[in-house]
Formats: C-alpha cells, sequence, structure tokens
C-alpha cells in the first residue's frame, strides 16, 4: 500500500467511526490485508450515494492510514470525497455509520 500513498487525507473519519472500524476488522475476521474502502455509487435519477467496505487494495487506489486504520479509495472517487466526513452515529433508535459532506 505504500506505492500510491497519499499525503493529505481526502475523508476524515471521526473517533467514533475509528473505534468501530477497528472492532469490525477484529471481529468479523477481516483479512490483514484488506483496507476500509470510501467509495461512490450511483443512485437513482443520476444522485450519488457513499459507500463504505473492506477490499484489497488495487493498482487504481490511492491509499493512507487514518488513526492505524489503512483507507483506500479509487483514484477517480477522489474529487467527490473531499471534505467528506464518515462518523457513526448510536442512538436508541438508530446504529450505524453516516456521511456528512462539507459544503
Amino acid at each position: 500500500m505504500e506505492d500510491r500513498k497519499m499525503s493529505l487525507e481526502p475523508v476524515n473519519i471521526t473517533p467514533k467511526a475509528v473505534e468501530e472500524v477497528k472492532n469490525i476488522m477484529s471481529n468479523k475476521g477481516i483479512p490483514e490485508d484488506y483496507a476500509l474502502r470510501i467509495g461512490i455509487k450511483g443512485g437513482g435519477c443520476g444522485a450519488m450515494g457513499y459507500m463504505l467496505g473492506f477490499d484489497k487494495p488495487n493498482d487504481s487506489d490511492i491509499t493512507y492510514i487514518h488513526e492505524e486504520v489503512p483507507v483506500v479509495i479509487e483514484k477517480k472517487h477522489v474529487m467527490y470525497l473531499m471534505g467528506l466526513e464518515v462518523d457513526f452515529l448510536e442512538t436508541a433508535e438508530e446504529r450505524g455509520f453516516c456521511f456528512n459532506k462539507e459544503d
């Protein structure tokens, strides 16, 4: 993952989200050579959505480490993800990752 390492992080991951990602990686048996993949997915009517998952880095990715979590983003997605914050919310009504975009 060292070949295409970024010096600036296009996506911020909150401490709560980092904690949850680390828990998932250790408790769900995610392979050590996998990283947190942050990306975009097409939606209906031309809308875009955000996605999270675990995947092996590939040649079309940029990579960085955030709080000991390896992160990969496909190069062509970076411009759409700049300024994005990944957070983790846990309330009585809901629990999960959320995306906050700075305007």
